[in-house]
């Protein structure tokens, strides 16, 4: 039989194989996160006829180069174009995320980790970071709960909507500020109830309450003096009760009476404020946590506090939290959103104004992508001539990658050059075709020498 059959046959199968890995990329094509595959021939081997010989002098002949028949190709390779990045999609939906960079997704069935680049993402009924099509857990790093930082260790399911995270913790107010104008002229400052100021706060419970400060004018002119009038709790109704004593100011004197502040009546700014004439500053301590319980002191800061002309109107009022916003205190938070930042660490904020780290989603890198075996369903899982993973992963940053929320990769599949491969590919195939026809021509003119 001869050889140029078999040649051909072996060109039909390895072109078929072409064929099969060109229609497998252009089924693809709008597959989230594809990678596209190419085909690499090689020859299969050859037969030797006649050695080659070398140069003879004592003879003077030449030497000759072998007589190699070859038989025929082979699939040599199929590589996937695993480092080329596919479009963008945009899809608004915050669980959709794109990684920029060479970096994959971990993702875990139960029992074994695979990686992807399909960051098409949604939360199950467990609360956990799933796969939209397989339902595998997105795996990354836990919050440490005494730190509240990120621990970066063996990584793990990303329980983001737990029962823990779905709230925040409330806090008690430690500070407030009182600020604004006091007009000696205001007939409020001089009556009997004096300047009537509100400060709300909160118990370390997230319990809201209002205490009723009141501001006097004295004798002295410059000087006023701050009381204590009551403490109310959230339906307005007084938790001071019979037999108990309003908390002091500044931790001296008694029933709410302790303070006065001072200004200088030349400029009108605030000189400080003193309890039973002893200097401390510009803040007094409203002592709360004298009550007991779930409260805590709380420093008000007066050095914001004027004393102008303003037509006989004073805006003097409190408000929780320093001068940057610290020590406000919050009540029991409520979960209003999610967020992923672009190192993927996933946010909660909450309707008390919080916002807590719930974990952070983590990559892995391989040394030889293009050696990671495909499972299918948008999987990859390590091979020998990939790289191990190591079970812990790594920020995306740190080798310049990053996270895109509300956008998808696309399939980096080139339908132009998909379609000029299937042609040549045809071709190919065609002409292995005819060197089977054209043998057996041969063969049958062979067989015919017998007539």
């Amino acid at each position: 039989m001869m050889r140029s059959l078999y040649s051909g046959v072996s060109g039909l199968k390895t072109h078929q194989t072409k064929m099969d890995v060109i229609g497998n990329n252009i089924a693809n094509v709008n597959t989230v996160a594809y990678k596209s595959s190419s085909v690499t021939f090689s020859e299969i081997m050859y037969q030797t006829t006649q050695g080659a010989s070398g140069a003879n002098a004592l003879t003077g002949t030449g030497g000759t180069n072998a007589k190699q028949i070859g038989l025929g190709v082979t699939t040599g390779a199929i590589n996937t174009s695993i480092t080329t990045a596919g479009a963008s999609q945009t899809t608004g939906n915050p669980f959709d995320i794109k990684i920029t960079g060479d970096s994959f997704f971990i993702v875990n069935d139960g029992t074994t980790n695979y990686f992807t680049r399909a960051g098409a993402f949604y939360v199950d009924g467990a609360g956990n970071l799933a796969m939209t099509s397989t339902g595998y857990n997105v795996m990354g790093w836990q919050v440490d709960k005494a730190t509240g930082s990120i621990k970066q260790d063996t990584v793990s399911a990303l329980n983001i909507m737990s029962e823990e995270n779905q709230t925040a913790a409330p806090a008690a107010t430690s500070e407030a500020i009182v600020g604004g104008i006091i007009d000696k002229n205001n007939t409020n400052v001089s009556s009997e109830n004096g300047q009537v100021i509100n400060l709300s706060f909160y118990d370390n419970l997230g319990y809201a309450y209002t205490s009723k400060l009141s501001i006097h004018s004295t004798a002295d002119d410059g000087v006023y003096s701050v009381e204590l009038d009551d403490i109310l709790d959230s339906k307005g109704n007084s938790i001071i009760k019979d037999g108990m004593t309003l908390p002091t100011l500044g931790g001296q004197g008694a029933d709410g009476i302790a303070a006065t502040m001072t200004f200088d009546t030349s400029t009108g700014v605030f000189s400080g404020i003193s309890t039973d004439g002893t200097a401390s500053g510009n803040t007094i301590n409203l002592g709360m946590a004298s009550l007991g319980g779930n409260f805590s002191d709380i420093n008000l800061d007066f050095s914001t506090t004027r004393m102008f002309n303003n037509g006989g109107s004073s805006t003097i009022g409190a408000s929780s939290g320093d001068l940057n916003g610290l020590g406000a205190g919050k009540k029991l938070g409520a979960m209003i959103g999610v967020s992923i930042s672009s190192n993927g660490m996933i946010h909660g904020t909450y309707d008390n104004g919080d916002t807590k780290t719930l974990g952070q989603i983590a990559v892995a890198n391989f040394s030889n992508a293009s050696g990671l075996s495909k499972e299918g369903e948008n999987l990859y899982a390590s091979s020998l001539n990939s790289g191990e993973f190591d079970g812990v992963g790594q920020d995306i940053t740190a080798n310049g990658g990053s996270m895109a929320t509300g956008v998808l990769e696309m399939s980096n599949v080139d339908l132009s050059s998909e379609f000029t491969e299937m042609i040549t590919t045809q071709r190919g195939f065609q002409a292995n075709s005819r060197i089977i026809t054209t043998s057996d021509s041969m063969l049958e003119e062979l067989i015919n020498l017998k007539r």
